[in-house]
């Protein structure tokens, strides 16, 4: 992530944001009580979602690919015993199959690297959830402006058109897309059985 990325992503203006428009429209009709008791965010970069969704749920763990932003926000939450903060790759993950009660990821899924690594993502996220999990994800709508913010940064915008179909080859089921002037959200659901 580039310096001026990341510093828009630690502002006060970036938080207000989440907290008032991006993640209640990501969340919609899920408050984060119905999120369960084990929840896996996936890219939290500097650690802003994680700040405000770990205030509303019993355990949140947070899987982070770069180094340095894992290290930033593993020490910045160690005497949080409902966190969990874990260097890895979310085309790999470290978990186990089923383990997740809901998995959530906010303005993240550009970072990653194409559409190949995306759906792998995608498979990943389906396999570390428990059946009838629920994967919430939101990000930004491709533009010049976001272009311009990423630059020397990974920026592979995912169209929300392609989605749902997507989605449903990794795995996922009640598949439900949604935008509005700033962006895309998705639910999505591992099969119960």
């Amino acid at each position: 992530m580039n310096s001026d990325h990341l510093e828009l992503l630690t502002g006060d203006t970036w938080r207000t944001m989440l907290r008032e428009q991006i993640i209640p429209f990501a969340l919609g009709a899920h408050p984060c009580a119905d999120l369960g008791n084990d929840v896996l965010e996936v890219g939290p970069g500097p650690g802003a979602t994680t700040d405000l969704l770990a205030a509303e749920l019993e355990h949140l763990t947070a899987l982070e690919l770069d180094p340095d932003l894992a290290a930033t926000l593993r020490h910045r939450t160690r005497a949080s015993d409902t966190i969990s903060i874990v260097e890895g790759d979310a085309s790999d993950m470290p978990f186990e199959s089923g383990r997740f009660s809901a998995t959530v990821s906010f303005t993240m899924l550009h970072h990653v690297g194409g559409a190949e690594v995306q759906d792998q993502t995608f498979r990943e996220i389906c396999r570390v959830l428990r059946p009838g999990g629920l994967f919430i994800a939101s990000d930004s709508i491709a533009s010049e402006e976001l272009a311009a913010l990423h630059v020397d940064d990974t920026y592979n915008p995912v169209d929300p058109t392609s989605l749902e179909d997507r989605l449903a080859r990794a795995g996922f089921v009640d598949v439900d897309i949604d935008s509005n002037a700033f962006g895309w959200r998705s639910h999505a659901y591992r099969p119960r059985a």
